[in-house]
């Protein structure tokens, strides 16, 4: 049974730091597609970082320079580094990882980050 569990979110003050984990359980996910989505109340899920199985990452505009992307192969985890964060980083953050071809997507079942003013 693949499971993804991400780990790390919590409540923190603006300007501050977090990372977050995923942590895959049935799977190996070191020739996958790896990723972190997030989703604010009543807004769409929106992707925050991408990591293929060669390294290349991609940020999108309202999180590059801030937010980073690394897998540990050794323990099958993903993470997310975000600093100098911001209220408007306030939501669920969700790891997905893809594998296969056709690639098979797996959801983990996200963690709350609160950004504070």
């Amino acid at each position: 049974q693949v499971q993804l569990v991400e780990s790390g979110g919590e409540l923190v003050q603006a300007g501050g730091s977090l990372r977050l984990s995923c942590a895959a359980s049935g799977i190996i996910f070191s020739r996958g597609f790896m990723a972190w989505y997030r989703q604010a109340p009543g807004k769409q899920r929106e992707v925050v970082a991408t990591l293929t199985s060669g390294g290349i990452t991609y940020y999108p505009d309202t999180v590059k320079g801030r937010f980073s992307i690394s897998r540990d192969n050794a323990k099958n985890t993903v993470y997310l580094q975000m600093d100098s964060l911001k209220p408007e980083d306030t939501a669920v953050y969700y790891c997905l990882g893809s594998l296969g071809s056709p690639p098979t997507n797996y959801w983990g079942q996200g963690t709350q980050v609160t950004v504070s003013s």
